[in-house]
């Protein structure tokens, strides 16, 4: 989408977030939910198919015009952007890149709309960052698969109509090459949501464990073919680490307005704290980071628009982004110095939301990894 076509969604958006989102804040944190009422808007903005083609009812946008909507959007509590995350991003894309026409006209309609809601069931009690050691299993049995296993920290469990379930098809094959993905709905006999985690930060957005006991799957459920389920996450992976660095630098933009705005408020020996040196450092450094983080999340959304290997760069833009937010976070604490840490100003709850951003969808530490093994690869 050109600039100019992208504008009134952004305008939008803008709009929504600061009028409607904003004042929402504090109940949802304190509520532990996102209100009605706030839902039935983003689904009428169309906030839950930005990434769903527009002939399954999205809005078919580009990677880089959905980094650019969660600039906008993610200046509020991420507690609302995980209402429809995981649609737009790992909940839904393995079904638009590797499904059947037939899957994709059953299930992206209702994604799109939002009347479907996604989850994304890889993370085990065994599998963390070691993704290829699912022990999940897949049974052939006739014309489908028994679904047998334990999945931990699926975010949007509670809300999900249907999971993109990572699972064991092939015993004998170790690491990612016996895993297969499936399309696994959530009435199905067999399938159990476990009650909701307390969490550090992000009060609003749940994870919760998901069971799968003797659980009989189509075949035509199946994603791509035997053996492909490690290959569709971690291209899933690669595209959902843009539009979660994308988050990081909205968060980021938030917290340098706020900041700004305290330090020419707030005054000390007389005059605003802004005009001294050390606060200017603090304010200076998050505003380059953001920056830097943006360009660099931007970049590699363009590269993949046109067709290119993004692992090494969506994995830069994840770890850089996310380490970014987290040093703007604690500037933003050390400027607002009490106010920060009281819950008043809402600052201490943005320095707890942020920091799972390091952990999922890929930990800092397996972002290097990926890193470094691609540079190996391309020899750069």
């Amino acid at each position: 989408m050109q600039e100019d076509a992208l504008a009134p969604l952004l305008e939008e958006v803008r709009r929504f977030v600061n009028e409607r989102l904003v004042p929402l804040e504090a109940q949802t944190a304190e509520e532990d939910a996102v209100p009605p009422e706030a839902l039935a808007q983003m689904r009428a903005l169309g906030l839950f198919g930005l990434s769903i083609p527009e002939e399954y009812g999205g809005l078919g946008l580009s990677m880089e015009d959905e980094c650019r909507t969660m600039f906008e959007f993610c200046r509020c509590s991420p507690a609302f952007r995980s209402a429809f995350g995981t649609n737009v991003g790992i909940g839904s894309q393995g079904l638009v890149m590797f499904g059947t026409e037939a899957q994709k006209r059953k299930w992206l309609p209702g994604i799109a709309s939002g009347e479907t809601i996604t989850s994304f069931a890889l993370t085990e009690p065994e599998a963390g960052s070691d993704s290829g050691a699912v022990r999940t299993r897949a049974d052939r049995d006739g014309d489908g698969y028994v679904l047998n296993g334990a999945k931990r920290y699926i975010t949007n469990a509670n809300r999900a109509s249907i999971f993109t379930v990572m699972a064991r098809t092939d015993q004998k094959v170790k690491g990612g090459g016996g895993v297969s993905a499936f399309l696994v709905p959530r009435d199905l006999p067999g399938v159990s949501v476990g009650k909701a985690e307390k969490k550090m930060g992000q009060q609003g957005a749940h994870i919760h464990d998901v069971n799968f006991d003797n659980v009989r799957v189509p075949a035509e459920n199946r994603l791509g073919e035997e053996g492909q389920g490690f290959r569709i996450a971690m291209q899933v992976l690669d595209r959902g680490r843009l539009h979660i660095s994308s988050v990081c630098v909205g968060v980021a933009e938030r917290l340098i307005e706020e900041s700004v705005r305290y330090a020419g408020e707030r005054k000390q020996f007389g005059q605003p704290i802004g005009s001294f040196q050390m606060i200017q450092a603090m304010l200076a450094d998050s505003r380059a980071e953001a920056n830097a983080a943006r360009a660099m999340i931007l970049e590699a959304a363009r590269k993949r628009d046109r067709g290119g290997d993004v692992t090494m760069e969506a994995a830069c833009a994840k770890l850089f982004a996310s380490e970014m937010v987290g040093r703007v976070a604690d500037r933003a604490v050390q400027i607002f110095g009490g106010s920060g840490y009281v819950a008043d100003h809402g600052i201490e709850r943005f320095y707890r939301d942020v920091r799972i951003f390091r952990l999922y969808e890929g930990t800092s530490e397996i972002q290097r990894l990926i890193i470094a093994r691609e540079m190996m690869k391309r020899g750069a």
